[in-house]
């Protein structure tokens, strides 16, 4: 299951230094099914997001801090990473050493900012150069990459992203890649595709796990089957299916069912129109994903040529990271290396800089639309510039990233502030400075806009940036993006996401383009310098040259405007029908019936396993190299001034990390849809006192940033769910109590009187959830479910689900009718939440620091009221059961089904992780996906609430799909498993549980597992459950799946289409409701 992201608003502040605030490139590709869509995950409320997707099981682990459950300032910026110590003490690799292994030493630096000791090597027959960092963190990482440089838009680089992971030289079977997914300890495990250049990175904690991840990653790129197999292309990448020759030839293929959907999402179309309008005439003026109506033009003997062309160690760029042997490093390269003589490929593959233009250029497109609302109100505008014809030095790079963040990065920032309370928009899109291709280009856009106001919003724009480089910025804001900044440098937080993979992706955005590697992981001596620049000669004379110069001078402006089109959608669906037709009419009946018998031929092959001899050649850790033991967060409960507070003493490099919980139990059920709006509020409107720009810029300057977000899940054994306010915030310890100050301020000084400010949230929030429903479809099916088979399933969808997204609808009238009204129920919610009864504090950081905060926590605990205005509010709503279908203008589908089998008597048992993880890598992934053609198939069993579902992800099916779904209990009861296969589903399941965290992650999982009445006696049991699971238990558990069949609930989200058909075929089947 794969992915692909287009940059959005929230992401704008990205530049050389800033780039892994993001963390991922803009447009790429990934290969990954936990990753994206699936893989094992668990709903729970966070921030706007009923069905979102995180690992949340019971007894097991929980989602990172840092993993996007935050919003308000921690959204803002996700984090820079690096090591904290350097390297332990291994043989010195010196040159002599290397020589012996066949590489030289090009250079070799300490680099103090990562406390690391990197060394870059060429291989002496190639010119394959590696980077070779070596330090003391355990999660070690390994990544080559390519330069891939498409000239049309067929795909081939995405396609053969996903096809070279299909069995190799070493590892003949059908999908090593799949193996490892089932049977490894990974931390990541993904290939991207970028619009120039194709990434395989792998991570692990344990070392004989990461070598067999990088040997099978090794053996994939350079020697794979797939240039020998046509099978694999037309799974992968397109094929004509033909069941039988009376039937309608279809177009059937992995990429090509995920580019339908990436191509019905109207950020991604936006996206990829911006790329290639401003750069038409070189490698980005086409689509390395693959345009759906391109992917066809494909053929096998090009997919060939190009993996010969470019799969080459003289254009690879190898890396390696972490506290792993570097001597041994060399000696696994070696071993593929030395078998190739050098190529021209290095030179082939160089990218040809775009001229720039001599005059602006405008273009108008058309988007596919939903028929309902006044589409007139739906165009979207964006500007582009391409601001230099070469790739620009450190300096100025290092400067534009803080001027975009001074523009666009927080709601306080000017050029976002000002284009939102126009008023002549919803929502920005696709804006922000991109500078991970080869040139550097920024985008402003505007969704939501009338088709009246398409001009005025383009003149606001150029208005605005005019007046920035006119006037400058202020003081404090410069002062606040400055803090922001050095924090995240100095917390070197990723998450989830490992730091040497953030780092390896920096240092590949200029080493892929022929620079210097070394240079973007230096940050000190730059920063150091705009400093003492903005010191000596004011921001104004700083960042407004860069403005006049990059942007209001520069006439590489391209302006792109979007129209809603309600027919766009089903004229490219009769468009490709008439396309298969005249194929069809082409052939002879002798043609039919050999494309009829290639595609029954295909679809064995992927339904055939693999025979176990093949198997074995995937190498596999064994159940002795696991802890019998989980891994135990140390945490001290006691009290402050009569309120719970709990304390994990770990080391944080002098950040504190605290989170303070209020119940929701007071809070009306009629008003669960305003709370994330209130929570919204809290960080976006002012006090008395200050502005709501002033207190944003106070957050910046004296923290690391403070979020508020609702968290609700339902509680094993319990009927009532755990629902919660939980507002987290960090800072440096010596500004424990101005983060502790502010948290005060924010929750009781706020003012809910901004009406203007209120509806742009609502407008914005509107705008949002209907990207979501485009591209998550399986998020809101599967919230939908979740409400209809338990309370805190109900409340989260009410507050992220599809019934938000008609609250939203509707209250944006109510905001101009009844202010009043809805402030006053802002207040309510206030009351019926603040208070030190039932409220707990969770602080992470080392015990001095945390001996030190207490006082600064009682002082907060004491201005809180004592108890929550109104009584305990009991609910026991769920949506009504039933088959739901939601209609929304798309190429593919999202489909799902789900039900409670504790209902139907099963008894939890930790069997039951290993379980659902094996029938989403073995039986979903290769009925869905790879026979069914769907970006991605998965199950999961939320083991708090009892529910087991089964979701769909960019699917050209409906109701085959749910036939699959249904066919799990046999599955599982015809299912022979050997011990290798048994031990592999074990260990894969423990590298879930066991998945690395960084201390911040540690407390707040601790946090979640005390609120959800998650012992550490359970989890152990739980573990133990896991490691004993049994050939038996996969069979016992058919009858709780079946339950699901014969009880379920099925939701998709679908095209009009595709729910007619469904209909017809079992007649009204589902209810239908038209979303957009």
């Amino acid at each position: 299951m794969l992915r692909s992201i287009t940059r959005s608003s929230s992401l704008g502040s990205t530049s050389l230094f800033f780039r892994f605030f993001r963390q991922f490139p803009r447009s790429y590709i990934s290969r990954s099914s936990s990753a994206t869509a699936g893989g094992n995950i668990r709903r729970v409320s966070t921030p706007e997001a009923a069905g979102r997707q995180l690992f949340l099981r019971r007894g097991l682990r929980f989602p990172s801090a840092a993993s996007g459950s935050l919003n308000g300032q921690f959204s803002r910026l996700s984090l820079r990473a690096f090591a904290t110590q350097p390297a332990p003490s291994y043989t010195e690799l010196g040159q002599d050493e290397a020589e012996k292994l066949g590489f030289e030493k090009a250079r070799e630096e300490f680099i103090s900012e990562c406390k690391s000791k990197a060394v870059l090597f060429r291989h002496k027959k190639t010119g394959c150069e590696v980077m070779s960092v070596s330090n003391d963190d355990e999660n070690k990482v390994f990544g080559v990459v390519f330069r891939t440089p498409p000239k049309d838009s067929t795909g081939i680089p995405h396609i053969l992203e996903h096809s070279v992971l299909c069995g190799s030289r070493k590892y003949p079977l059908k999908e090593p890649f799949v193996e490892l997914l089932k049977g490894s300890l990974h931390t990541f495990l993904n290939a991207f595709t970028y619009p120039d250049r194709t990434c395989y990175p792998v991570a692990s904690t344990n070392t004989k796990d990461f070598y067999n991840l990088v040997d099978v990653y090794l053996d994939a790129v350079f020697f794979p089957k797939c240039v020998d197999d046509v099978h694999t292309f037309q799974q992968e990448g397109w094929h004509y299916e033909l069941n039988d020759p009376s039937e309608d030839i279809s177009y059937k293929g992995v990429v090509f069912n995920e580019m339908k959907g990436v191509y019905s999402q109207p950020d991604n179309i936006l996206g990829r129109i911006t790329q290639q309008a401003l750069c038409p005439e070189n490698t980005y003026g086409v689509d390395s994903g693959g345009d759906p109506k391109d992917i066809p033009k494909l053929t096998f003997k090009e997919f060939k040529d190009f993996h010969r062309q470019y799969y080459h160690p003289s254009n690879a760029r190898i890396w390696f990271y972490g506290d792993d042997d570097p001597v041994h490093r060399l000696r696994v390269l070696s071993e593929y290396l030395d078998m190739f003589d050098a190529s021209q490929a290095r030179e082939s593959s160089k990218v040809i800089p775009q001229k720039l233009f001599s005059v602006p250029r405008r273009i108008v497109e058309k988007y596919p639309a939903g028929g309902d609302g006044d589409l007139k109100k739906k165009h979207m505008v964006c500007l582009n510039w391409l601001l230099s014809d070469k790739p620009l030095d450190l300096q100025t790079q290092l400067a534009l990233g803080f001027l975009d963040h001074l523009m666009l990065g927080t709601p306080a920032s000017p050029l976002r502030k000002i284009i939102l309370e126009s008023g002549l928009g919803e929502a920005l899109v696709n804006s922000g400075v991109e500078d991970e291709l080869l040139q550097p280009q920024f985008s402003v856009g505007l969704k939501g806009v009338s088709d009246d106001d398409v001009q005025k919003v383009e003149e606001l724009i150029m208005n605005t940036l005019r007046k920035l480089a006119d006037e400058g910025f202020d003081t404090d804001a410069v002062e606040a993006s400055m803090n922001t900044i050095e924090f995240s440098l100095r917390e070197n937080n990723t998450g989830s996401f490992p730091r040497g993979l953030s780092l390896m992706l920096q240092s590949i955005a200029k080493w892929i383009y022929d620079m210097d590697p070394f240079e973007p992981l230096k940050y000190e001596e730059p920063l150091k310098s705009l400093k003492a620049r903005i010191a000596e000669e004011g921001s104004k004379a700083v960042f407004s040259p860069l403005i006049e110069e990059f942007i209001l001078n520069n006439p590489h402006c391209v302006t792109i405007e979007l129209q809603p089109d309600p027919e766009k959608a089903s004229q490219e669906e009769v468009e490709e029908k008439n396309i298969l037709e005249k194929v069809k009419a082409s052939m002879t009946e002798e043609d039919l019936a050999e494309l009829a018998r290639a595609t029954e031929e295909l679809g064995l092959k992927q339904e055939t396993p693999d025979p176990p001899e093949a198997l074995k050649y995937v190498p596999n850790l064994n159940l002795s190299d696991i802890s019998k033991e989980p891994t135990y967060v140390p945490t001290e409960v006691g009290d402050i001034n009569g309120v719970k507070v709990l304390r994990h003493d770990l080391f944080t490099n002098d950040i504190l990390y605290g989170e303070v919980v209020f119940d929701m139990g007071s809070i009306k059920p009629e008003l669960l849809p305003l709370l994330p709006l209130f929570c919204q509020s809290l960080l976006e409107m002012g006090t008395q006192d200050l502005t709501f720009v002033q207190l944003n810029q106070l957050i910046g300057r004296k923290t690391g940033g403070i979020s508020v977000y609702p968290f609700t899940s339902s509680v094993w054994g319990k009927n009532d769910p755990c629902s919660k306010i939980i507002v987290r915030g960090k800072s440096m310890v010596g500004r424990a109590e101005d983060l502790f100050n502010l948290m005060n301020c924010v929750l009781q000084e706020v003012r809910f009187t901004d009406q203007q400010r209120f509806k742009q949230f609502v407008s914005q929030s509107r705008a949002k959830m209907e990207n979501r429903l485009r591209g998550s479809g399986q998020g809101i099916a599967a919230a939908r479910m979740d409400a209809m088979l338990n309370v805190a399933g109900w409340m989260s969808e009410q507050m992220g689900g599809l019934s938000y997204l008609e609250f939203l609808q509707t209250l944006e009238q109510k905001v101009d009718q009844d202010w009043e009204g809805i402030s006053s129920s802002l207040e309510e919610i206030r009351r019926s939440l603040l208070s030190r009864n039932g409220c707990i504090v969770n602080m992470t950081a080392d015990g001095k620091s945390l001996t030190s905060t207490e006082k600064f926590v009682g002082k907060f605990l004491d201005l809180l009221p004592e108890n929550p205005s109104g009584g305990l509010v009991t609910s026991v709503a769920r949506l009504p059961l039933r088959n739901e279908a939601i209609v929304i203008p798309t190429q593919v589908n999202y489909v799902g089904k789900a039900g409670n089998i504790y209902s139907s008597g099963y008894q939890l048992d930790g069997s039951s992780y290993v379980i659902s993880k094996h029938i989403s890598n073995t039986w979903l992934w290769d009925r869905v996906r790879v026979s069914g053609g769907a970006y991605g198939g998965f199950c999961d069993f939320d083991s708090h609430s009892g529910v087991f579902s089964f979701l769909s992800y960019r699917d050209p099916n409906l109701l085959k799909t749910l036939e699959i779904y249904d066919g799990t209990g046999d599955f599982l009861r015809g299912l022979d498993v050997d011990e290798d296969t048994l031990t592999k589903a074990i260990i894969g399941t423990i590298g879930d549980v066991d998945s690395y965290q960084l201390p911040d992650a540690k407390g707040y999982s601790s946090l979640l597992r005390h609120l959800l009445n998650v012992t550490d006696e359970e989890r152990q049991t739980r573990r133990g459950e896991i490691l004993s699971t049994s050939l038996k238990d996969f069979k016992e558990f058919a009858e709780a799946v079946d339950s699901v069949k014969d009880k379920g609930v099925a939701v998709a989200v679908a095209s009009q289409e595709d729910i007619d058909a469904g209909n017809k075929e079992r007649s009204n089947f589902f209810e239908v409701k038209k979303a957009l």
